[in-house]
This record gives C-alpha cells, sequence and structure tokens, in this order.
C-alpha cells in the first residue's frame, strides 16, 4: 500500500473547482479520485518500478493568461502549428502550463455540429455529453495515477463529432509547458458518433528547466458503431520533465481507431496505448516509434482488447536506443471468450546503438477463445557490423553507414503513416535526438 503524501488536500481541491465554476458532479467527482489516490498503488509496469521514479512534483494550478498573438509562443512551439498545413489554425486549442490559452474551430465545422474546445469550456457549454464520457473508458479507481489525474487534471481538449459527419481537414492541439511549478496534467476526449471520422493530431513540448514535474495525461476516444477516428501523437518534453501518459479507445460495432504515437521525449517516460475491440467487426490499427538516450527509462506499452466478433488489431512497434538509455516495449493482445474469428498480430523490435543501452521487447498473447488467429514477431538487436562493412565497401562513412540502418530500421513504420506532415516530424526529431 503507497503512503506518499497526497499534493494537495480535499479542502484546496474542492476550493479550487468551486473558484473554477465547475459543476457540482466534477467537484464531486475531483474529491472521490482524490480519497481514491490515498489509497492506491503506483500501476505496476512490466519490468519497472515506476515507484522508484521521482513522482513528487505535480505542481499546483494557476489560471492562465489568455494568448494575445500566436507570436508570442516560444519558437518550438510556434514551429509546429504549421504540421497539417494552410487552415490549420483554424481548428487549433493551445494549452499552456494549466490551461487552455488559444482556441479557435473553422465556421464549416461550426456548421457541421463539430465541438472542439476546451474541456473546461466544455463542461460550461456540453456539460451532459462531458459528464456521459468523462472518465469512462479510462478508471479513476485504476492506479494512483489515473486517480491523481482524475483529481488534478485541468485544461484539455473535447472533440465531438456528431452523427454522419466527416472532418475533412486534421484538428489540432499543442501542449505547452514552461513553468515548473504549474500543474500540466491534460484530458483529451473525442467522441465520435455513429459513422463520423476526423483525424486528431497534438504534440507536447516543454522549455526551461521544469524541475522535474510530472506530466499526467489521459486521452479516452469513445467510436460509435461505424465511427474512424484517426489519433496521431508527438511528445518532445525535456530531460526536466517526467512523461505519463494514458491513452485508451473504446470502439463500438465496426469502428475504428489509428494510433501514430511519437515517443520522443528525453526524460523517464510510461505510456500505455489501449483499444478496447467491444463492438463486432471493430478494427485497431497501432504504429508507435520510440527514440531513447541519454540515462533515459522508457516503458512503453501497446495493447488491444478483443470482445467482439471478427474484430481485428495490428500493432507495431520501433524502438532506437543509445548511450545508457532503457525501454520496455510490451505489446498485448487479449483475446476474450466468445471474440470468434477475432485477429491479433504484433510486431515489436529494438535496435541498440552503444553496448551500454537496452532494450527489452515483450510480445503477449492472451487467448481465451479458440476460433481466432493470432500472431507476434519481436526482435532485439545491435546495428549489423556486417551491414555497415558493406555500406561503407560501397564508399559510404561509418556515420552514414548507421544512419541508413537506423532509418531502414524504422521505415516500416514511418511509411505507413497515413499523415505526411507527422512522418516529416518524426524524421526531423529522430534526427535531432540521435544527433545527425
Amino acid at each position: 500500500m503507497s503512503t506518499q503524501t497526497l499534493p494537495i488536500d480535499r479542502v484546496s481541491l474542492v476550493e479550487q473547482s468551486k473558484a473554477r465554476k465547475e459543476p457540482e458532479w466534477m467537484t464531486s467527482l475531483r474529491e472521490q479520485a482524490l480519497e481514491l489516490a490515498g489509497t492506491l498503488d503506483w500501476p505496476v509496469l512490466e519490468k519497472t518500478r515506476i515507484d522508484r521514479w521521482n513522482l513528487t512534483s505535480f505542481g499546483t494550478y494557476k489560471k492562465p493568461d489568455a494568448l494575445a498573438t500566436l507570436e508570442a509562443l516560444p519558437e518550438s512551439a510556434k514551429s509546429l502549428l504549421s504540421v497539417g498545413g494552410e487552415g490549420t489554425q483554424d481548428n487549433l486549442i493551445i494549452q499552456r502550463n494549466s490551461g487552455v490559452v488559444y482556441s479557435r474551430l473553422s465556421d464549416t465545422l461550426k456548421q457541421q455540429g463539430v465541438i472542439f474546445s476546451s474541456l473546461e469550456e466544455a463542461l460550461e457549454t456540453h456539460g451532459d455529453l462531458v459528464k456521459s464520457h468523462f472518465m469512462s473508458v479510462v478508471g479513476k479507481e485504476e492506479n494512483r495515477l489515473t486517480a491523481l489525474h482524475a483529481a488534478l487534471w485541468s485544461g484539455g481538449v473535447f472533440l465531438y463529432v456528431p452523427k454522419n459527419v466527416a472532418v475533412d481537414v486534421p484538428v489540432q492541439a499543442l501542449f505547452l509547458t514552461d513553468d515548473g511549478e504549474a500543474s500540466f496534467s491534460p484530458h483529451v476526449l473525442i467522441v465520435a458518433e455513429q459513422h463520423a471520422s476526423v483525424t486528431y493530431v497534438d504534440n507536447f513540448v516543454s522549455e526551461g528547466s521544469l524541475n522535474g514535474l510530472v506530466q499526467n495525461g489521459v486521452v479516452e476516444i469513445v467510436a460509435k458503431p461505424g465511427a474512424k477516428v484517426t489519433f496521431a501523437s508527438v511528445h518532445n518534453l525535456n530531460e526536466s520533465v517526467t512523461d505519463l501518459t494514458y491513452r485508451r479507445a473504446l470502439l463500438e460495432n465496426d469502428a475504428q481507431i489509428e494510433w501514430i504515437v511519437g515517443e520522443m521525449h528525453y526524460g523517464n517516460a510510461m505510456s500505455d496505448t489501449t483499444s478496447i475491440l467491444k463492438g463486432n467487426g471493430s478494427i485497431s490499427d497501432a504504429k508507435v516509434i520510440c527514440v531513447g538516450t541519454n540515462d533515459q527509462k522508457l516503458n512503453v506499452t501497446t495493447r488491444a482488447v478483443h470482445f467482439g466478433k471478427s474484430s481485428d488489431s495490428n500493432m507495431i512497434t520501433r524502438a532506437v536506443m543509445r548511450d545508457e538509455a532503457t525501454a520496455i516495449i510490451n505489446g498485448i493482445t487479449k483475446i476474450e471468450h466468445g471474440a470468434t474469428k477475432a485477429n491479433g498480430e504484433q510486431t515489436e523490435k529494438v535496435l541498440m546503438l552503444s553496448p551500454k543501452s537496452r532494450g527489452d521487447a515483450n510480445p503477449i498473447l492472451l487467448i481465451d477463445e479458440d476460433d481466432v488467429t493470432a500472431g507476434h514477431a519481436a526482435s532485439v538487436g545491435q546495428v549489423n557490423p556486417e551491414q555497415v562493412y558493406y555500406l561503407m565497401s560501397r564508399g559510404i562513412s561509418r556515420e552514414e553507414a548507421q544512419r541508413l540502418i537506423i532509418y531502414g530500421f524504422l521505415d516500416p513504420v514511418v511509411t505507413e503513416i497515413p499523415l505526411e506532415q507527422i512522418r516529416s516530424q518524426l524524421q526531423r526529431l529522430v534526427e535531432r535526438k540521435l544527433g545527425q
């Protein structure tokens, strides 16, 4: 049983909630979650003792000032706003530290009934919708992290797409932390109604030394029958931030989720990206790239849980480790009893660039039904010296030969990413992290 001190007391939590004019049900939920956090343990991760990490600096809520102009953002943040091409800034939310400072939605999407706002604003304007789905996919009672998130979340995004509406342009969110004393725990809630479709892209960036700040984020996606959601996220926080994220999608009949995740941060990190294939014919596809440097400790899990008949999941993870970085890469396919004709495939591969780096690939199949298909592939290894020698024999330098091998290793994931802007961004970040 955990005995660590909670980052806030109940009285202060309630006062903050009331000061932010939150509905009574949210204040009550925060209270319950904080009480749970005092009784629950940290999550138990494969081969990673997260309880030994420095998880004390959650910051305190600071009401942010609205952003007067996008030019006021740091250059590292501004450079990401062009991602997505012309018109992206028409459908953009920016959170800075504890809250949203910029929000804009095009008239075209408004007329179609699309809601894209801060989660805090949605509590006021669409409270019943938020109440129906908030912490319904990720439970506050799961562990200390999820309980603390439910108690302390702020800012965040609410995206709602009505029935039969196809959003043709990506909507984008930018999460920036540059104050080590301000809380940074955004909650992303996406609801796609029957036969709706949408692409959502977000970036997490940081500026300056943030003294071990903990980013404790949650993503919940609810895809109703026949809906399709593409979710792309790139985390590029610096070494002074501990990055902890749960992403989870609940898929009804014939619904689809496509995950595109770039774990490109520099500090210790844990992420869990899960699809719950509740409905018959539901589909999940996940592509994850991870790069570790220095003495980072990473635990990256991709998971698919099949309940629906003829449901299909595919997950591909590629991790590159250098210096003294360590990574635990988990792929978990769970096919429940009754999920006949389900299919689950997964591949995890880790490439180590130095003798002191370490990577573990853990493919896990949990099958409780006979009439299914499932498979996995996993490998861990270093750069093949014979490949380097062959390329050098063709007049290529050792550094360039290693670069080509790395990109060849990542290529099966990168080339399958349907969003060109994310492919280009990930390539730049890989080059930066690997010093190329």
